[in-house]
């Protein structure tokens, strides 16, 4: 679909293609995952909102489908995009002579890591899973995704070693310590191994979700730097987040991994800290610049965060947490996260990386038509989790009020499905000839 590698009888604008492709590529197999695991989610909905559909799929009903939604869209959707991310860091996209051929490692690297989605993929929908909620890789899929993860890494230090690099030290760092990635993930993917308990709830302490939260954050402040540029050499916001961060994180690390309840004070008030991210994060990434085309995904993100973090906070709060643990509220949190924060996260990055052909994620109807699915999802699973809260047979046992709320997330998931459907046909049209497709299927910004 893209261009192919580029020979040695390639001349320069050859080689320039298939350096800009990269992202482009990487952008489609993303959005094809996405939209597998998006259709899964329409399947999913039908299933709860008519249980006896599930008698027609035999064995391979609501339980072995929702760990493929879950995992695809972690692995395939959220995954891909911070490749692309890694590829411009690392200058694996250079067009500059001899340099150009670790851009021609990316398409072989792509396709190994979607083979091993496609392996995990069949894993899961034959019953095959550790137990582990996003770290479901088990037998030969445990082997085979961190050996995918391994080739990324082969990849970015061919391209390390092979093309002039900016920030020497920090990228041999950061090198380092992704090599561990692969590692960690087959390791943590043990069904042996656990993270500290909230005995009051079943699920994560406090201190648990300010560390995982620490290191959103953290990735948040090194993501420009990757991108683009700043404004001006010296800026306020940039510097009080780090500094802000440092604290935290030793705030973090003064709390210690145990098993602590969140009707402790410590819990909910240090999770508090997080607080101060909502107004930093829009100063901080508005002291660099951005292409015009990021702005409509570049407000969305940020709304998406502030959302997430304040209600993760009062979600967490003594009360309000045992009124809405293991309920539909949850599940509509969750969706807030990956599919509200972090998905117009990448498609933001994604937009940055493609620079003047990011249109194809900035038209109207698709980006409404997302951002209003998952509000609404929200809206309709907070009011779903409460009802639940009072009433655990609210979801189970059929009823009108219960079949409107998952007739409405049946609607606003058909509609994300779309969305992601359009982003895809988008993409692909772009990988056939971006001059041709732009004149057919673009649309101007406001």
């Amino acid at each position: 679909m893209s261009p192919g590698p580029s020979s040695p009888g390639a001349g320069p604008d050859a080689t320039h293609a298939t350096a800009r492709n990269i992202f482009v590529l990487t952008a489609w197999h993303a959005l094809a995952w996405l939209t597998f695991a998006n259709a899964i989610g329409v399947l999913l909905a039908v299933m709860l909102l008519c249980p006896a559909t599930n008698r027609l799929f035999d064995t391979f009903t609501y339980g072995r489908w929702i760990n493929v939604h879950l995992e695809l869209e972690l692995y395939g959707w959220s995954s891909l995009p911070l490749l692309a991310f890694l590829f411009r860091v690392y200058a694996v996209d250079s067009p500059a002579g001899r340099e150009s051929a670790t851009a021609a490692w990316v398409r072989p690297v792509l396709w190994i890591w979607s083979t091993a989605l496609a392996v995990g993929t069949l894993t899961w929908i034959t019953g095959h899973t550790s137990g582990k909620l996003f770290l479901d890789w088990t037998g030969y899929s445990r082997i085979l995704f961190p050996l995918a993860v391994f080739t990324v890494w082969l990849l970015l230090a061919y391209a390390f070693a092979s093309t002039p690099q900016s920030a020497r030290f920090a990228k041999l760092i950061c090198l380092a310590l992704l090599l561990l990635v692969p590692i960690l993930l087959y390791v943590s993917a043990s069904p042996n191994l656990y993270p500290p308990i909230n005995p009051a709830t079943g699920g994560p302490t406090g201190a648990s979700q300010l560390e995982s939260t620490l290191v959103v954050v953290a990735i948040l402040l090194l993501l420009p730097f990757g991108l683009t540029s700043r404004k001006a050499q010296r800026s306020r916001a940039v510097t009080a987040s780090w500094v802000i961060f440092a604290a935290e994180s030793l705030l973090c690390l003064s709390l210690g991994r145990a098993d602590v309840s969140n009707h402790r004070p410590t819990q909910y008030i240090s999770l508090a800290s997080l607080l101060v991210w909502i107004p930093l994060i829009p100063a901080y990434f508005a002291a660099f610049a951005w292409h015009p085309h990021t702005r409509r995904w570049r407000i969305a993100f940020l709304w998406w965060w502030a959302l997430l973090v304040l209600t993760g906070w009062a979600l967490f709060l003594p009360r309000v947490l045992d009124h809405f643990k293991f309920t539909d509220g949850l599940v509509g949190h969750s969706l807030m996260a990956m599919a509200g924060f972090i998905s117009a996260l990448l498609l933001f990055v994604q937009v940055e990386l493609l620079g003047d052909s990011g249109w194809i994620f900035n038209r109207t109807w698709s980006f409404h038509a997302w951002n209003f699915g998952v509000l609404a999802y929200v809206v309709l699973m907070f009011i779903a989790g409460w009802r639940e809260g009072s009433n655990p047979a609210f979801t189970i046992l059929p009823g009108a009020a219960r079949n409107l709320l998952y007739t409405g997330r049946l609607f606003v998931g058909v509609l994300m499905f779309l969305a992601s459907a359009q982003w895809l046909l988008a993409t692909s049209h772009l990988l056939r000839g971006p001059a041709s497709s732009h004149s057919i299927l673009a649309e101007p910004i406001a």
